[in-house]
């Protein structure tokens, strides 16, 4: 049990933390459309394509990595001599990570890998990341690899979701430790502090960031801005398919976490879904309800909102339109129980390279006829 509550812990770090505490946070606290994601709910902002769809960076990477290179990642410089050769992935309850690299084509890379979450939004995806190497050691009761462990893996580069997965109080090798054996260490911009260091929200730009630096470290620049102009384009067509439609109101769900007391503590509030969300043509119904990650409510104020539509989003769990359909008996008032309308979500829902597939499929679901 205190493995699975602390993997739901690190999966709110992994997926919605931002403003962490690292001094390059320049895609923290803004939407893909570059606002304040503070300075008004998604549900205000201007539906019209131009305000909707992400801008252009001001100054995109391009051509070869120079090495050696010198980044900045939470407020300290790390040098690379050369591309990563020896990279370990740590689980952290994301798999924004493994993906990322298994997107721009690294996966030959990766010596040890930790995350997974048994299915995928992308065709093949999920066989891919259980195809990877897993370092052959034995996990500790986080589901991720302790000190000793990590250090006799003899990386060069090693990757953690969150700033807690250099935390030594929690049994896991150090950024210095790492430092002390030749080996650099990542996390993502966004997320440089740990559970409860929370200032904003994220957003689709922090995605785009993540690939970003992976292409700089790994000399893969021109794949990653790739990627990033294929998923701004795709999001691009869904905003304009979707522009002037009524927003429906819509939860996101994530059946069988606990994160609290009430009866519903898996509804997401804050989090890179409400970009997700917007960017499809609707809004999330539960955004006003709290300041934190995921709503902690009643069944009494759940069966009081007014839903429109449901995201289930897929962790480890087999049959998640079971979840659905379970929903929609406890709570047959809602539009989404009347009118069966819900989408099954995996990896696309978070940090990573597939958002503009979770922007589609939610497009789909919640404007049918605009496709």
């Amino acid at each position: 049990m205190r493995a699975k509550r602390w993997i739901v812990t690190a999966l709110l770090a992994a997926t919605c933390l931002t403003g962490c505490g690292s001094s390059d946070n320049s895609s923290n606290g803004k939407t893909a459309n570059g606002e304040n994601a503070n300075s008004k709910n998604a549900s205000d902002r201007d539906p019209s394509p131009a305000n909707n769809a992400a801008p252009t960076p001001q100054t995109p990477a391009s051509g070869p990595t120079t090495y050696p290179l010198t980044v900045e990642n939470c407020g300290k410089q790390y040098t690379y001599p050369k591309a990563p050769s020896r990279v370990v992935v740590m689980n952290g309850g994301s798999v924004a990570e493994v993906t990322s690299l298994l997107a721009l084509g690294l996966g030959d890379r990766v010596v040890a890998n930790t995350q997974d979450y048994g299915a995928s939004d992308e065709p093949g995806r999920a066989e891919a990341i259980a195809a990877l190497p897993n370092g052959g050691i034995k996990l500790n009761e986080m589901m991720d690899i302790p000190r000793e462990s990590m250090l006799g893996l003899r990386p060069d580069f090693v990757i953690s979701t969150y700033g807690g997965g250099f935390d030594s109080a929690s049994g896991f090798a150090t950024r210095a430790d790492l430092t002390a054996i030749g080996a650099n260490s990542y996390v993502p911009r966004a997320t440089c502090g740990g559970p409860g260091s929370i200032d904003g929200t994220q957003t689709i730009e922090d995605s785009y960031a993540l690939l970003r630096d992976l292409g700089r470290i790994f000399d893969v620049t021109d794949r990653a801005e790739k990627l990033i102009a294929e998923s701004r384009q795709k999001i691009a067509v869904t905003v304009t398919k979707v522009a002037g439609r009524p927003a429906p109101r819509v939860m996101l769900i994530i059946p069988g976490m606990t994160m609290g007391t009430s009866d519903f503590t898996s509804i997401g509030a804050n989090g890179i879904w409400n970009d997700i969300i917007h960017q499809a043509g609707g809004t999330n119904a539960f955004a006003g309800t709290t300041k934190e990650i995921f709503a902690n409510l009643s069944k009494e104020q759940v069966a009081a909102a007014k839903v429109d539509a449901v995201i289930v989003v897929q962790y480890q769990d087999p049959n998640p339109q079971a979840a659905a359909d379970k929903l929609f008996a406890r709570f047959p008032q809602w539009e989404a129980s009347r009118n069966k309308r819900y989408v099954v979500l995996s990896d696309s829902a978070y940090l990573g390279p597939d958002n503009a597939t979770a922007v589609d499929r939610t497009a789909r679901m919640l404007h049918p006829d605009a496709f």
